[in-house]
């Protein structure tokens, strides 16, 4: 007797967006988390071995601000890609 799986719950995506590896990532793709909406403005790259990725971001409402953001190189980033 098999055990039924219990089915999968996925957000769902919004319209226009994509989820890509950080070293998928392009100079223009915007991000938006709790703090606010992000743009892409230097390429990605990898540290540690390729284990982490990087890329250096900047608020959109708010261009003087602008940071660095590391995520595991495994990790999906939801997107827009204009």
């Amino acid at each position: 007797m098999s055990k039924e799986r219990p089915e999968k719950k996925h957000e769902p995506a919004q319209p226009g967006t994509r989820r890509v590896l950080p070293m998928e990532l392009r100079v223009g793709d915007r991000l938006t988390d709790e703090t606010g909406e992000w743009e892409v403005i230097g390429r990605p790259y990898t540290t540690a071995g390729g284990k982490n990725a990087r890329a250096r971001l900047q608020r959109v409402d708010q261009p003087a601000v602008a940071e660095i953001r590391t995520w595991a190189a495994h990790e999906r980033i939801a997107v827009k890609r204009a």
